[in-house]
């Protein structure tokens, strides 16, 4: 069960909350619809609930608040708005990608491809997906830890018919299993026809708390849908013979050349724009929302049931056959829709086969095959009750409440750990890391050009002969402020942050942000060893490619060689960390590449000329020293290695790395880490 309690929006200033004190229910096993005009507040009660927007209030997830639930994911699956990811990754990458941010097996990704009729198109780029397939990943992605809750926002705005019905049909056998489902939607008549419950919401309040029945049968109003090119003309046409015959007609113009005439039918408005020579390109008897304004009708409550006197345009309650479904098209490839005689193979994320798939009586289409949520008494141990307060009657929920200065201070601490749920990293965040770097085209693209530009400029410089090897074999001419390879490790680190805040697909996910210390230790980890690896690379072929070109024999080996590539490797690495640490603070991919470039322009001329110039005393014999004052001791052939270390941190890059790899880190640790990040 799904219990929001006091639900409010921060304060805006010179205007009213965009959520008021919202207090409503979903109940297990029921498919329940958030409606309410546009601008009404529903996405933002529904970021209320999930504690990705700061407000006041509570919700509970079958007992519990988001932020004690262990494995948000698990509990709760989530769709606001499009599919968040990079627009070059393909269906079946982002899903496994996805699997590393719930810590769900892979194998899980495969089957979601298959169940929500993907399957064909696993490798389709995310930017090249439709408006249909794409909610179906959405849908892949909701359902991916096999979630109690749904809590999905519009996920039919701008779907064709069929799109709507295949979805439709899915929330309803995801509560036919015993599931909860909540979704918003500003189209009345979807409400009635496929929510068993309605709450409705006007300026941020609720207005309303009825079944689907009693929702349409207070709130919709039988009317003739009109579109034709001389509208006005229609509708004063209209009025002047309902006047004449003292029959009451009401005209609402809908933007554009469409009007709803309510009070009439087909036949008669027909008949008057055949008198009067009016076109009709449309004319056809529907359901809609009655054309009186929210604010005179008195809201339904538990103690005072609605009526048609509640609602002065209500009509007659409309015949069953209006509100069913229809039937839902089988699959676009041309198979059977599970629940139609087809048992579903799929199984949960546990392993359990999933039961056949059978669609609820007048209901809707046949569920997809989709895998289903377990039974609640299969998830664990018993969800602790929610307060008593939530047994409070609809009536006196929907009746604004006036606390004190305690429940207010109540509500605040509750609005800040609601917080906490949008805090947490990946559950395998080296996993999602790997998948994240090698799931789109940018990162060979990058290494590949890095080793090439090395190589060509490798080849030129061993043509002039007063080059030193080290400087050829890395690639590092004087005019380039950096070599290519460390440049190419500085744009792989930057993206490594950039694109979680350029294509979110973190914040999207519920529990996980980009700013936390596991993701940063994975990041650091494997952007540090594909710098590494980039640096070898580089350095083999471009020495290789000297060897082949000029002779082996015009290529000496250096005996520092081991300081050498020490040096190499930990300038490559270091401009990836730096890249990855800038982009992290300041949420741009391109602030990560400004700020390698400013450790060799900006930063180390300044660190040369104020730390590094003419010394007094040296630090010759300090890793000795070092040696005599460690416990344990260190073996004698480390002092080499240290000495080493303090060699490269003495040139002035090297300085200049280590000073902004250290204020990077500090700066992302204050700015991620200590403080509540929202979305």
């Amino acid at each position: 069960m799904l219990q929001a309690i006091g639900l409010t929006s921060t304060h805006r200033r010179n205007r009213p909350p965009a959520v008021d004190d919202l207090t409503f229910e979903a109940r297990p096993g029921e498919v329940t619809a958030l409606f309410g005009p546009p601008g009404a507040g529903k996405t933002t009660a529904l970021r209320l609930m999930l504690g990705l927007e700061r407000g006041q209030g509570v919700a509970y997830f079958r007992g519990r608040p988001l932020h004690r639930v262990a494995h948000p994911l698990r509990e709760v699956g989530v769709l606001l708005g499009d599919v968040s990811g990079h627009p070059a990754r393909s269906v079946r990458g982002q899903l496994r990608m996805l699997c590393a941010v719930a810590g769900v097996p892979v194998s899980r990704a495969d089957e979601l491809i298959e169940a929500v009729g993907l399957d064909g198109l696993d490798d389709q780029r995310l930017g090249a997906l439709s408006r249909g397939m794409d909610r179906r990943l959405g849908m892949a992605a909701a359902l991916l830890g096999d979630p109690h809750t749904l809590v999905l926002d519009e996920p039919t705005a701008r779907l064709s018919t069929r799109e709507a019905n295949w979805l439709h049909g899915l929330l309803r056998a995801h509560a036919h299993h015993g599931g909860t489902v909540l979704y918003t939607t500003s189209d009345s008549r979807a409400a009635a026809r496929t929510a068993d419950r309605v709450v409705a919401m006007a300026a941020g309040r609720l207005v309303g708390d009825q079944d689907a029945a009693t929702f349409a049968r207070t709130r919709l109003r039988p009317r003739v849908a009109v579109r034709t090119p001389h509208a006005a003309r229609l509708a004063a046409q209209l009025k002047r013979e309902a006047r004449a015959a003292h029959r009451s007609v009401e005209v609402v113009s809908e933007h554009g050349n469409g009007l709803y005439v309510y009070g009439s039918d087909c036949a008669q408005v027909g008949e008057t724009a055949f008198r009067h020579g009016i076109l009709l390109h449309r004319l056809a008897d529907e359901t809609g929302p009655a054309p009186a304004p929210a604010s005179t009708l008195t809201p339904p409550t538990a103690s005072t049931p609605p009526t048609a006197s509640t609602f002065p345009n209500a009509p007659t309650p409309p015949n069953t056959a209006a509100l069913a479904y229809v039937t839902a098209p089988s699959h676009p490839s041309g198979a059977a829709v599970p629940g139609e005689g087809v048992p579903d193979r799929a199984t949960t994320a546990r392993g359990i086969p999933a039961p056949t798939r059978t669609a609820a009586p007048d209901r809707g289409p046949a569920a997809p095959p989709v895998p289903p949520p377990t039974a609640a008494p299969d998830r664990g141990p018993a969800a602790t009750p929610a307060p008593d307060r939530t047994a409070t009657p609809p009536a006196a929920r929907a009746t604004p409440r006036h606390p004190g200065p305690r429940a207010g201070k109540r509500r605040r601490r509750r609005g800040r750990g609601r917080s906490w749920a949008a805090r947490r990293a990946p559950l395998r965040p080296f996993r999602y890391e790997l998948r994240r770097l090698t799931g789109v085209p940018s990162t060979p693209i990058t290494l590949g050009a890095a080793v090439l530009a090395s190589v060509v400029l490798a080849v030129l410089m061993g043509r002039l002969g007063r080059t030193p090897v080290p400087a050829a074999v890395a690639a590092w001419p004087d005019l380039l402020p950096l070599p290519p390879a460390a440049l190419g490790a500085g744009l792989v680190g930057a993206f490594s942050f950039g694109d979680e805040y350029r294509y979110p697909v973190l914040p999207a996910a519920l529990g996980a942000t980009p700013r936390r210390i596991g993701l940063l230790l994975a990041k650091l980890a494997v952007t540090a060893a594909t710098a590494v690896l980039l640096a070898v690379v580089v350095a083999v072929v471009d020495l290789e490619a000297l060897r082949v070109v000029y002779g082996g024999r015009l290529i000496p080996v250096p005996d520092n060689w081991p300081t050498l590539c020490a040096s190499w490797l930990a300038l490559v690495v270091g401009c990836a960390w730096a890249g990855l640490l800038a982009a992290g603070v300041f949420r741009a991919a391109a602030a990560g590449l400004a700020a390698v470039l400013a450790v060799p322009v900006v930063i180390a001329p300044a660190v040369e000329e104020a730390l590094l110039g003419p010394a007094v005393r040296s630090v010759a014999g300090l890793p000795a020293r070092l040696r005599e004052l460690a416990w344990p001791r260190w073996p004698a052939e480390g002092d080499r290695w240290l000495d080493a270390a303090l060699r490269v941190m003495a040139q002035p890059v090297g300085a200049a790395l280590a000073l902004s790899l250290t204020a990077l880190l500090c700066a992302f640790l204050f700015t991620g880490v200590r403080r509540t990040a929202r979305w």
